[in-house]
């Protein structure tokens, strides 16, 4: 054995050789390739893409795949080349055992469109497996009396492989008593036998030791041995006799357990023990037989153990041992088969070849939506599919070869009344009685983009305080499809627009996925108080749709701003401001006038003027609302000639913000206005002052001039819309003729020609004024004024801030806006 296993290396050369070029016949439109087992991973099978008619490239685009029925995958594709090839190792004895043929029948799937080819490939036999015995030794006793040319039957030898390569002879030991001869039983199935040449004499020899080789017909030739070891007994010179040599029977597959099958008879010549016969299956009965059925050793009667299942073994073919109770024991031989008949007890079997793909809502019919195989493990007329649909479903089975079918549509599809289609399909045997199964396949309908996103209102109102922190959220906007999928996915942006000459990107920024609206850096409410998002919504359907809605945001003023000082100048003269008054004057005698400005807006922008110190606190007094310096009472020869003035000036904010300034004020003699040797301290030296107020003078002449020339026309335009409305409106173009630059600057000289003090009206809001439009009432305090703020609130406008931004600055006026009409009414002076 060692010799002849040494040419296993150029056994397998041999066998590649053999096999190198690969033959596929193609067979009722089926194509069918030969290989050799045990080829190595990647060995190639054949030009798969060339057989069937394919390019590479549709390999790729049509997702070719293999799918066999087996429950390993042996095969595989190589994309690159198109050709089948080996994808594990493949057995024959494994998958096929002793069949002479052995065949894997493959499915090659392609998409777009679907189709199915079925291919087979043949699994040759290699001599790859040793003849081997289910015994190392076997011990046989013979009587001395035997007569020569008696035979003894052996075990034979099993080799996995089959045809050529499977066993063909026997060789034993050269010996003086015994010979090997060949039996064929049924099958054509050789086994060995051993024949008695020559009488044995168990006074000369007792045991014979004989070397039993079976031998294969591969190329090389393997082989397995056995030792016999014969015994040679005395007496018992009879054997037990089978009423048959072979017995035959047939059970269907839905015989119950523990039914009789069949009783084996056997007599010995014999008498006494020598004649007494016990039944046995034969040494190598295998354990798939033993577990079916059971022998009783007294009777012979055979009863079923276990199930039968024909789909699992059609016939079972067993050795009966019949030994008598002699010694030495005499046995003889008998086979038994036993046939299983098919009966309808397996349920059809639905089978998907191909997952069911998404179908467009407009997909003409007959799109093929998956493959299906109906399968049935009986046989005959048992193993007969039919499948069917139910009425109403618009879809059809398109049969299409050996029980394969095209699921395709057959009617038109409609996403919004139904987005997914339960198809159930019943398959039905042709059995008697006739068992059918059921499978539900689920097909889901996709849509195409035809709705646009929607946000859940057309526009938004934001209102955002001031100074807050960069990369906060502003808000959130919300969009829905009412498509599905990927159509159904929303996107958000922002549209490029401008805000103050910068893009709005500068500004703000979006989250794609949830519309959430982030902040870039903090607002400025003196600045910016207003401006607009243009959000757009886009789905990622193919092609986009999209939808846009506005979001305004308010930006809300903050008490960020102190109080500034605009008259005394402390620019100018520093935070002490010097003012001169005669000790003529009289109690309520103005003196001076601190004005001050907020940069806020509403109540953080009204200013209260207090006289924190003084050096002679019952002489002054200051207005909380005007800031004017007045003597409180008349001014004495007692009262000190210097007097100082610490004048606090606060806004109405929380938290209060303010400021000071320090008034000096010198009591002279004989002045006629005090402040008239102040001049040279207030702007330019005393040769540049009479230019200066010349030049003040000149233009408040004008101002005064084309503010009443304005002021009366507007009146007359308010007397002709009164006679209708009842109301006076000016608008902003109206106002436009005004070129004033300086109305709402309010001077006051002192007699002699110097500011006595100024004040400027409307604050921030003027800056904001070219947005806004007034109406007012005829009898609105309003008219005593030639400067106001014009607002014009959008419609997006919180009202309530407007109406905050107006009573700081007229507080005791009635607004009207559009057909909304507010009133605010204040106890304390008007500004």
């Amino acid at each position: 054995m060692t010799k002849i296993m040494g040419y296993r290396d150029w056994r397998w050369l041999a066998l590649w050789w053999h096999h190198f070029f690969l033959l596929w016949t193609t067979i009722n439109g089926q194509t069918r390739y030969s290989i050799p087992e045990e080829l190595k991973q990647g060995s190639v099978v054949g030009n798969l893409a060339k057989d069937l008619g394919l390019g590479l490239s549709d390999i790729f685009d049509r997702k070719l795949r293999v799918s066999s029925e087996a429950d390993e995958q042996y095969f595989s594709v190589d994309a690159g080349k198109g050709e089948l090839v080996v994808n594990d190792r493949i057995d024959r004895e494994a998958l096929c055992g002793q069949s002479a043929s052995c065949v894997l029948p493959l499915q090659i799937v392609l998409e777009n469109p679907l189709s199915l080819h079925r291919i087979e490939v043949e699994i040759k036999d290699i001599n790859d497996n040793s003849p081997s015995f289910h015994a190392e030794d076997m011990s046989l006793k013979i009587s001395e009396t035997a007569a020569v040319g008696t035979r003894f039957p052996l075990e034979g030898a099993e080799d996995s492989d089959v045809g050529s390569n499977s066993v063909k002879s026997y060789i034993l030991t050269k010996n003086d008593c015994f010979t090997l001869k060949m039996k064929e039983v049924e099958d054509g199935k050789m086994v060995p036998e051993l024949v008695l040449e020559k009488p044995v004499d168990r006074e000369k020899k007792a045991v014979h030791q004989l070397l039993l080789t079976a031998l294969d017909g591969g190329n090389p030739v393997m082989s397995g041995t056995s030792q016999i070891t014969i015994s040679v007994l005395d007496v018992n010179d009879n054997f037990p006799v089978f009423d048959k040599s072979t017995y035959k029977v047939s059970l269907g597959e839905n015989t119950e357990k523990d039914t009789f099958v069949i009783k084996i008879g056997a007599t010995d010549a014999d008498e006494g023990p020598n004649a007494e016969v016990e039944f046995s299956f034969g040494s190598r009965t295998p354990d798939s037989v033993l577990s079916v059925f059971q022998i009783n050793s007294l009777t012979g009667e055979i009863h079923l153990k276990g199930a039968l299942d024909y789909e699992r073994a059609t016939s079972y073919k067993i050795e009966i041992t019949a030994k008598d109770k002699g010694i030495p024991e005499n046995e003889s031989h008998c086979r038994l088969q036993i046939d299983v008949v098919d009966v309808n007890d397996n349920t059809p079997e639905i089978v998907l070849t191909s997952e069911p793909q998404p179908v467009r809502e407009d997909s003409p019919s007959g799109t093929v939506v998956a493959l299906v195989n109906a399968r049935d493990a009986d046989s005959g007329n048992n193993s007969k599919v039919t499948l069917r649909l139910p009425r109403g479903s618009p879809f059809t089975l398109k049969p299409s070869f050996s029980n394969n079918y095209a699921l395709v549509t057959s009617g038109a599809l409609d996403r919004e009344r139904f987005s997914e289609y339960n198809i159930e399909i019943t398959a039905t045997d042709s059995g008697s009685p006739p068992l059918s199964s059921k499978k539900m396949i689920p097909v889901s309908i996709t849509d195409v983009n035809d709705n646009p996103p929607i946000f859940t209102q057309p526009s938004y109102n934001v209102y955002l305080k001031e100074n807050g922190v960069p990369g906060s959220i502003l808000y959130s906007v919300s969009a829905s499809d009412l498509d599905f999928g990927e159509n159904a996915k929303i996107s958000y942006s922002i549209l490029d627009s401008k805000v103050q000459e910068v893009s709005v990107s500068s500004y703000v920024y979006i989250n794609s996925d949830n519309g959430s609206i982030y902040s870039m850096h903090s607002f400025d409410y003196e600045k910016l108080k207003v401006f607009q998002i243009q959000v757009q919504a886009k789905d990622q359907g193919s092609p986009s749709l999209s939808s846009n809605a506005t979001v305004h945001v308010f930006i809300l003023d903050q008490n960020d701003n102190a109080p500034a000082v605009i008259y005394p100048s402390s620019a100018a003269l520093g935070s002490l401001s010097h003012q001169r008054m005669s000790r003529s004057a009289k109690a309520g005698h103005l003196v001076t006038k601190v004005t001050a400005v907020d940069a806020d807006s509403g109540h953080n922008a009204w200013i209260s003027y207090k006289l924190a110190e003084a050096t002679d606190a019952s002489l002054f007094t200051v207005n909380l609302y005007t800031g004017e310096v007045r003597t409180k009472r008349a001014v004495s020869e007692q009262d000190d000639s210097s007097q100082r003035l610490l004048i606090e000036i606060k806004d109405d904010g929380e938290p209060v913000q303010s400021a000071t300034v320090t008034v000096s004020i010198l009591l002279e003699d004989g002045l006629h206005e005090p402040i008239l040797d102040l001049r040279q301290k207030v702007t330019e030296p005393i040769k540049k002052t009479g230019r200066i107020t010349l030049y003040l003078i000149l233009s408040l002449a004008s101002v005064s001039v084309l503010s009443l020339v304005t002021f009366l026309i507007l009146a007359v335009k308010c007397m002709r819309t009164s006679r209708s409305s009842g109301s006076c409106c000016m608008t902003r173009s109206d106002c436009d003729n005004y070129k004033n630059p300086n109305r709402n600057l309010q001077i006051q000289l002192n007699t002699d020609g110097p500011i006595k003090y100024v004040e400027v009206l409307g604050g921030d809001m003027l800056s904001q004024s070219q947005s806004f439009r007034s109406c007012m009432s005829p009898m609105s305090p309003m008219s005593e004024y030639s400067d106001f703020t014009l607002i014009k609130p959008s419609s997006t406008t919180d009202f309530n801030e407007v109406i905050s931004v107006l009573d700081a600055s007229l507080p005791d006026s009635t607004w009207t806006f559009e057909s909304q009409q507010v009133s605010r009414k204040h106890s304390r002076p008007t500004v």
